[in-house]
């Protein structure tokens, strides 16, 4: 089971949380709290109980979930496989419009063969993906585009009643 994502904007900054008020805050166990505080996460004084104070937690939170981003750099999508961004193999990517400003980059990781996906403003797609091969689809059309559904049933041509 994948790791909960934990919501730093729960926690008030200008209050002071006990361990089991944190935990309850968060929704983690106890012992997560006790993690982050060998993990850094620095209580307000060596008193006891410990209080942590509100501001610091969503800090240590936030910094936290800003050094597990991988941003990708021009000419590369994320592939989910190998967990970091990879550049498409053969530098063949395609751009499939969802509207007239923007669209979904697809693209073959290099590395691991799975499909890669990014969205993208189509102004933007050259600063994107610079010296690649970008071949423009048509995305498929959605149920609320396609005409009237088919009246070939077995009620002879009459309409439902």
């Amino acid at each position: 089971m994948p790791a909960r994502r934990i919501n730093p904007y729960a926690i008030k900054v200008h209050r002071s949380y006990d361990t089991g008020e944190l935990a309850d805050c968060l929704g983690v166990h106890k012992n997560t709290v006790r993690h982050w505080q060998r993990d850094g996460l620095k209580p307000n004084d060596k008193g006891r109980p410990l209080l942590f104070q509100g501001e610091r937690v969503r800090a240590f939170l936030m910094a936290r979930i800003a050094s597990r981003k991988r941003p990708c750099k021009p000419g590369t999508l994320f592939c989910f496989r190998c967990r970091q961004p990879q550049p498409p193999a053969l530098g063949m990517v395609d751009y499939l419009a969802v509207t007239a400003e923007s669209g979904n980059l697809r693209a073959i990781c290099g590395k691991c063969e799975a499909i890669m996906h990014r969205r993208v403003r189509r102004s933007a797609l050259a600063a994107i993906m610079p010296r690649l091969d970008v071949q423009f689809g048509e995305a498929p059309l959605r149920l609320k585009g396609r005409p009237s559904p088919s009246l070939n049933c077995d009620l002879n041509g009459r309409p439902p009643t």
